[in-house]
């Protein structure tokens, strides 16, 4: 029998490049997703949080951050690196062309998404901008890269 591989690769192929770069961009965006809240789940089993402090009552978890020590945020930032890495290495591996640029907007969606975390939950400034600063569009950026058949920045490739 033959391998239905070929098949699909021909079909790739030829889909519209819209189409591709739309759906690569889904593709990162869910499997970054993924990759992030696997870390958030598995953290506090790694690293416990203090005695006392619960990380899954949303209602407190704005005053419970002041309780956590420095160890504490490194699976979170880890989550957020990692998943905006994968989400964009998967986008630029899947685009059919601008795979920079689709990682780039892969690094972009996971900053807007911080952003909103920090002014919904805050936290000590020093992990807010360590996280917006460095989780997002440097992790976005190598993640292009290793995910682009074109290693030149921004640039238009196929």
């Amino acid at each position: 029998m033959r391998s239905p591989a070929p098949v699909l690769q021909r079909k790739v192929r030829t889909m519209s490049p819209i189409v591709r770069n739309s759906l690569a961009v889904s593709a990162g965006l869910v499997i970054g997703s993924i990759v992030n809240m696997s870390i958030v789940t598995v953290g506090p089993m790694l690293i416990p949080p203090p005695e006392g402090v619960d990380l899954s009552d949303m209602d407190k978890l704005a005053g419970n951050l002041l309780l956590l020590k420095p160890a504490n945020f490194v699976p979170p930032w880890l989550a957020h690196a990692l998943g905006t890495l994968t989400g964009a290495f998967v986008a630029a591996k899947l685009a059919a062309s601008h795979q920079m640029k689709l990682a780039i907007v892969i690094g972009v969606m996971f900053l807007m998404g911080g952003i909103a975390m920090v002014a919904k939950i805050g936290g000590p400034i020093w992990f807010a901008a360590l996280d917006l600063i460095g989780a997002y569009l440097p992790m976005a950026y190598i993640g292009g890269r290793f995910g682009s058949t074109n290693k030149t920045p921004m640039a238009e490739g196929h």
